[in-house]
């Protein structure tokens, strides 16, 4: 399920890629976040149909649901936050400070879940931040195409910025400490996660109106990113409630691997000496963290 995790984030870009037409994308991102949301409910639901039995407590309650719709408005939050980033800063950018996101999880992680980590582990994880800043500023680059980057970032876009690490670390942190603190199935879990994420996704959706049809530009590419992603979305369920935000942080540094094998298959781009210390840093990162101490 780990390796599967990390070809689904190393490959979403690329197929991102692949679904575009003449440079753009031709679908709503809107109609895609629902899609994800409502597949993802679909299979919790086939789960607890057709999958093993497990016991449920004497009553499952409403307040059983209710913490889950805190975790799906942080999501929905989160997921509408990128989009008006991208008013304030140009998509490289994001792309390089967006890794920030790793320090302000891992930091949530030990405050909130009251988690020691220790020097060691600590380093690891500014590995892990590293490694993320050097393949975003750089690992890959086109034929003839130079090296270097700048930044372009407003005031305001910094400060969403803030805000963006904030919420992502702690929705994925808060949605951990439930997962764990209930002594409910996954699947029943799940459901009830996944029953607020569409709900909420399809009254922004209605809210925001959307130009054409719900389904206009969709090809088997986007609909391909849409059932990978759901997928995706079930095995960072599995990792929340038997391992830790830590570790899905290191499936997303590796799927680094995976993103540039793909990319310079696909799209005939060159990988540079970042993209190794990359490499470098998550191995060490890897070792720090879970070699023997």
């Amino acid at each position: 399920m780990l390796l599967l995790s990390v070809l689904i984030y190393g490959s979403h870009a690329p197929l991102l890629t692949l679904c575009k037409v003449d440079g753009a994308m031709p679908f709503s991102s809107t109609s895609v976040v629902v899609l994800v949301e409502l597949t993802k409910l679909a299979l919790s639901l086939l789960s607890l149909l057709v999958g093993p039995q497990e016991p449920l407590p004497a009553a499952v309650s409403w307040r059983h649901a209710a913490p889950f719709a805190l975790s799906a408005l942080l999501y929905a939050a989160n997921n509408n936050l990128v989009v008006h980033m991208q008013l304030f800063m140009d998509p490289s950018t994001f792309q390089v400070l967006s890794n920030l996101k790793i320090g302000s999880t891992a930091l949530l992680y030990s405050l909130l879940l009251r988690r020691r980590l220790g020097p060691r582990r600590w380093l690891a994880l500014l590995l892990l931040l590293g490694a993320g800043l050097c393949y975003s500023c750089g690992g890959l680059r086109g034929p003839g195409q130079s090296t270097g980057m700048r930044l372009h970032l407003t005031p305001v876009g910094l400060l969403l910025l803030a805000v963006y690490c904030l919420i992502s670390g702690l929705s994925a942190v808060y949605t951990e400490a439930i997962l764990k603190a209930q002594a409910l199935p996954l699947g029943l879990q799940n459901v009830f996660l996944y029953f607020f994420g569409v709900l909420l996704n399809l009254a922004g959706s209605l809210w925001s109106g959307m130009e054409g049809g719900f389904l206009q530009g969709f090809s088997p590419w986007v609909l391909l990113v849409v059932l990978s992603q759901a997928l995706n979305g079930l095995i960072m369920s599995v990792v929340m409630k038997h391992s830790s935000n830590i570790t899905r942080l290191f499936i997303i540094s590796c799927s680094i691997l995976v993103n540039a094998v793909l990319s310079v298959a696909l799209f005939n781009l060159q990988l540079t000496l970042l993209f190794f210390v990359a490499v470098a840093c998550i191995g060490l990162a890897v070792h720090l963290y879970y070699g023997v101490t």
